[in-house]
């Protein structure tokens, strides 16, 4: 009787975990010398394609420095003298980040930099995150619970939020991205991204 117990408690956990979305991609940067602009021949995985908005965002860099040893290879604001954004989108699916949805990433930034969530939706909606990974003096790892987050409109013209988004559907979003809504200051002011991780349910498009 315990045996069977235990096979029912065992399939019962299973069924459970696998409620949580596993890892929908993950980028990082192929470990090439710095160059500029960012783009798509930095994108290590086959399955993502890379956006830059903002009209400056031809300045968004591809970086990396032989000291210290453990630089990593990330994308750096420094240079941009407008709003940027980055996103990137899979291939062939959508995801569905409204159930346990998490991304997260390592980033670093400096001065008053706040580096946000962007997500576009699959009805061309775009939202910027209430969340914020602030400044810090080392690089570091940040979680966000996508059910935590609020969000607003996103005015990919200007780069800048809008008005708040009630309750945005986001069972089907098409990019993932971020953005810290600011022009760059070169190294005293800026966001670094050295990779990202999106968890959600992969949706067919």
């Amino acid at each position: 009787m315990k045996y069977f117990l235990w096979i029912f408690l065992f399939f019962q956990c299973s069924l459970f975990a696998q409620e949580r979305p596993q890892l929908f991609f993950r980028e990082d940067f192929k470990e090439t010398p710095a160059e500029i602009p960012v783009s798509q021949n930095h994108i290590s995985n086959p399955d993502v394609v890379l956006n830059l908005y903002g009209e400056d965002s031809g300045q968004l860099k591809k970086s990396h420095h032989d000291t210290p040893k453990d630089d990593p290879y990330y994308v750096w604001s420094g240079l941009c003298r407008s709003t940027w954004a980055i996103t990137l989108k899979h291939q062939s699916k959508h995801v569905d980040l409204s159930k346990f949805g998490k991304i997260k990433w390592r980033s670093k930034q400096s001065g008053f930099r706040q580096l946000r969530i962007v997500l576009k939706l699959a009805d061309g909606t775009w939202l910027v995150s209430d969340a914020f990974d602030g400044p810090s003096t080392d690089w570091r790892i940040r979680e966000f619970n996508i059910s935590d987050i609020k969000w607003k409109a996103l005015d990919m013209e200007l780069i800048v939020e809008t008005k708040p988004a009630q309750n945005p559907d986001l069972t089907k979003v098409e990019e993932i991205g971020w953005t810290d809504l600011m022009v760059g200051g070169n190294s005293d002011a800026c966001s670094r991204v050295d990779w990202i991780e999106v968890y959600g349910y992969p949706m067919e498009k």
